[in-house]
């Protein structure tokens, strides 16, 4: 069963970040022992959009060894003054003419979801001779207001991509519908763990999908006993965004 966090007032600014990374890094390792999973096979994206550098060196200081960003000039400005040992992954929507500066700035993306995408990205990958890593993005529930290739489509986006000589596909990636209560979201996880494991079974030669990225700040114990291996946390780490 997963446990409710209470959420930073998002007005004052002022609780203390590095509590609360702790309390979510705790409630990782529980969840992950909850299936018998190791807790180090679970890493914290910190879903830093509109997160100022203040409150995210906190969280580095603490701990954070990854930030995701949805925009990039947003995280452009991020990147080029914050001096500290991170990992930048991009988990927003991309557009392929951002291709170029996406694989300079970003070690792993989370988004594919279109073979236009991925052949940009191979392209501007090998322009600057890096082999991208990124993830697929499945739309599990069909959702028009949302990205992703549906589930029936992945197969042969994957067979493409892994041909790309500039592109890694490390895994998949997806966004539920969003409930109220997270164990609705339980069959979701569950099948995109399903999708990853059909395809890997297909025994591509030097495809290894080990990366699910699943779970945010509502839902992502469950995520976890459903296997993500990322989980992107924005509100429970940062406080709620103002609006």
């Amino acid at each position: 069963m997963s446990i409710r966090l209470q959420y930073p007032n998002p007005v004052s600014q002022s609780y203390p970040i590095e509590a609360y990374y702790h309390t979510i890094m705790a409630s990782i390792a529980a969840a992950a022992r909850r299936v018998g999973r190791e807790p180090a096979e679970i890493r914290l994206v910190g879903a830093s959009k509109t997160v100022d550098l203040a409150r995210i060196r906190e969280a580095v200081a603490a701990g954070l060894a990854i930030l995701g960003e949805n925009y990039l000039q947003e995280a452009r400005q991020k990147i080029a003054v914050l001096d500290a040992p991170v990992s930048w992954h991009f988990i927003g929507h991309l557009q392929s003419n951002k291709a170029n500066a996406a694989v300079r700035l970003f070690d792993l993306i989370h988004s594919v979801d279109r073979l236009s995408l991925a052949q940009a990205l191979n392209r501007a990958a090998a322009n600057i001779n890096k082999v991208q890593d990124v993830l697929l993005e499945v739309n599990l529930a069909g959702e028009a207001s949302k990205s992703g290739i549906s589930s029936t489509e992945l197969p042969d986006l994957i067979r493409v991509c892994h041909g790309l000589s500039h592109l890694r596909v490390r895994g998949l990636m997806a966004m539920p519908p969003w409930f109220a209560d997270p164990e609705q979201a339980r069959p979701y996880f569950k099948k995109l763990r399903i999708l990853r494991d059909q395809v890997q079974s297909q025994g591509q030669p030097g495809l290894e999908l080990v990366e699910l990225s699943m779970g945010m700040s509502g839902d992502y114990e469950v995520a976890i006993e459903e296997g993500a291996t990322l989980v992107r946390i924005g509100t429970a780490l940062f406080g709620s965004r103002p609006h």
